[in-house]
Parts: C-alpha cells; sequence; structure tokens
C-alpha cells in the first residue's frame, strides 16, 4: 500500500473549513506523526513532526527546550506526500528554570515546586529561549515560500506545564483550592511566556495560532467549571489575543471531556477544537450540538481502529465520520491524539487513503 493524495497541500482550505466554508475536499491535521512513520514515508530519518531531534510531545527537558524542530524541508515533504496544509512548530512547553546541584539552571520536570516560597526558586524564561523559538518559526516560514503550505504554532499550555512538570498533578489540583494565590501566580509566570511567543508569531505572519493545554480526563474537567473558568480563561484570553486582534484563527487542543467549556470556547472565538478525545465525545452529538459554531477536528481514534484493527477496519471508521462530519463543512481530519508509533504503517496510510478516496465535496 501507499499514500494517494488527491491534489497540492493548501492552507486555505483548512482556512476556510475554520469558517464553514467550502473546500474540496475535508482537510487533513496531525499534531504529531512519530518517527516510524515519517521514516517510512520519507525512506530516510527525519525524527518526528515536532522534532527532528529529542521527543518534545514527551514532555521538556534541558535538552528538549533546545531541540531542532523537524526541518522544514522534510516537514512540507511529509505533507505533499499525506496531503496536509500546514506545518506546525512546537513551542509547548514554558522553560520554567532552577538552579540544580551543579550550581547552573535547569528546567523544572522533578514536580519540586510545593508552595510559595519553592516560586522564588523558579527562573522565568528568558529573553534567549524567545529567541531560539522564533528562530526556528522564521526558518519554517521561510521555508514555504513558494508553496501554498501554511505554517502555525504549538503553544500555551500553562495549566498543564504546571501540574504535568512544576507542581505534580493533585498537588497542583489541591493547591487550587487551598492555596489559590500559588497556583496563579505560577499560571502567570508561564502565560507571561505564551504571551511573547503569540504575539512574536502573528508579527510574523502564521496562518493560524494552535494552543494546547490539557485540562481535562475521561469524565470531565480535572477542577469544577466555574473554578475553572475562573483561572483558566482571563491567561488563554491574554494568549490568544494576538491572533484575535490580527485576524488570525485560533485553534484549541486538550484531551478528555469538554463538554462544561465548549461553549466558553466558542465564545472567545476559537475557531477550531481538536482532538474531540473519543472516549469521552460523541463526534455525533458534537456535530449536532456545535457543528454550525466551531470547526472540530480529529476523532479517528487511535487504538481501535488505528492501533488494534485492519485496515478494513480503518476505512470503515474513516466512512462513517466523513458522512456525520463533511456536511456543513466544518471539519478538520484527524487522529484522536497523534501518529503513534504502535499503530501499524498500512493503517496509517489506510487512513488518509480513505480521506482523499470519500472526503470529496
Amino acid at each position: 500500500m501507499a499514500f494517494k493524495t488527491y491534489g497540492e497541500p493548501n492552507i486555505e482550505r483548512t482556512l476556510a473549513a475554520f469558517q464553514g466554508e467550502r473546500t474540496d475536499r475535508v482537510p487533513l491535521f496531525e499534531t504529531l506523526i512519530e518517527d516510524k512513520h515519517i521514516t517510512h514515508m520519507l525512506g530516510r530519518k527525519a525524527g518526528n513532526t515536532l522534532g527532528a531531534t529529542g521527543d518534545v510531545a514527551k514532555g521538556t527537558t534541558d535538552e528538549s527546550a533546545q531541540a531542532q524542530p523537524m526541518y522544514p524541508k522534510d516537514y512540507i515533504e511529509v505533507c505533499n506526500i499525506i496531503g496536509q496544509d500546514v506545518i506546525l512548530m512546537e513551542a509547548v512547553w514554558a522553560p520554567l528554570k532552577k538552579i540544580g546541584k551543579d550550581g547552573k539552571p535547569h528546567i523544572i520536570t522533578d514536580r519540586s515546586i510545593k508552595s510559595k516560597g519553592d516560586i522564588k526558586k523558579i527562573i522565568p524564561p528568558t529573553q534567549e529561549d524567545v529567541d531560539l523559538k522564533i528562530k526556528f518559526l522564521k526558518e519554517y516560514l521561510n521555508a514555504v515560500k513558494g508553496t501554498k503550505i501554511g505554517v502555525s504554532i504549538l503553544t500555551g499550555a500553562f495549566f498543564q506545564v504546571n501540574y504535568e512538570f512544576v507542581v505534580g498533578l493533585t498537588d497542583f489540583m489541591v493547591k487550587t483550592y487551598e492555596d489559590r494565590e500559588f497556583v496563579e501566580e505560577l499560571m502567570d509566570i508561564a502565560t507571561d511566556y505564551y504571551v511573547i511567543i503569540a504575539k512574536a508569531a502573528c508579527d510574523l505572519g502564521i496562518s493560524f495560532l494552535f494552543v494546547g493545554d490539557d485540562v481535562a480526563f475521561k469524565t470531565g474537567l480535572f477542577i469544577p467549571p466555574k473554578l475553572f473558568k475562573e483561572l483558566w480563561r482571563p491567561r488563554m484570553e491574554k494568549i490568544i489575543a494576538p491572533a484575535l486582534n490580527k485576524g488570525i484563527p485560533v485553534m484549541f487542543h486538550s484531551d478528555g471531556k469538554l463538554d462544561d467549556i465548549m461553549d466558553m470556547l466558542i465564545d472567545m472565538d476559537i475557531s477550531c477544537i481538536n482532538p474531540m478525545d473519543p472516549y469521552s465525545v460523541n463526534y455525533r452529538e458534537y456535530k449536532k450540538k456545535y457543528g454550525d459554531k466551531v470547526c472540530l477536528s480529529g476523532n479517528i481514534d487511535i487504538e481501535f481502529p488505528l492501533a488494534k484493527g485492519t485496515v478494513q477496519d480503518v476505512e470503515r471508521n474513516v466512512i462513517d465520520h466523513l458522512k456525520v462530519m463533511m456536511p456543513g463543512g466544518r471539519y478538520l481530519f484527524g487522529s484522536s491524539h497523534s501518529v503513534v508509533n504502535y499503530i501499524p504503517l498500512e493503517n496509517y496510510e489506510a487512513m488518509v487513503n480513505a480521506l482523499h478516496k470519500y472526503g470529496r465535496y
């Protein structure tokens, strides 16, 4: 089996889907395609779509913070093979640092910040941190000149970076009740970095801003909706303001069940919601309830059919999704998370080929 793409990538297709405008076919989008699939596609090693070196999708370390994103020429080749309209550059993890035992600053990954006193140990992201990301972004923007491929940047995880790496999940959620000032101060440090990144990216002319912050799990938000909205909305609004002020669309990613904040996200002028976690989201219900208000993205389950099904299972699942999601537009096709290495090569090819075969208007 091989990839069978119909037509060249064109960012106008994805932007039209965001707005519910007519397109020639359903656009394709993946946040991450892991290295096994990239090697198979290109016939050579080129890392994954978020990194030519390191694995920034798994978290942030001193090494990954300096990691080279996928080289844009490789990413453009991937887009031409699968028909994706945009290359995506990672700036999702705010590099909050502290002095290590060796007397040097290191990115915090040990969940050691537990009190207001500990906040004093944090070294906020520096201009050098920002400059490195902007350097890579400029390389992406220069590389797509002469093509119809767009560029986006993935950023904004001010909630997740703190519970994932700085404080720890349980302690962070408990602190939202017991020490809200502590939580807000941490989120503000990260938010300030993301605002700078977003503004610089929008000034350079990205196609859309992609903000990712995992705020929910299978049954709902990590904390009650009222508290979450108080803590999260004003900070995310600061991050996306540079895009909205320039008329640049915003796409939002979170795993989990987002029912309690879907109306809020739409009210915030988010153009697209990704990835419609199938363990929490019934895509038929979401299409019926939100399909005329916001673009919906993803939902092809990486477990079944992608990892554990047959090629025929994959094609049937894609057809089922397209029948529901295509009418009226506002659908961005893709997996429910990312194209991970444990998905068989032939199943990923079947997914992409089924989209191009059946996803034409």
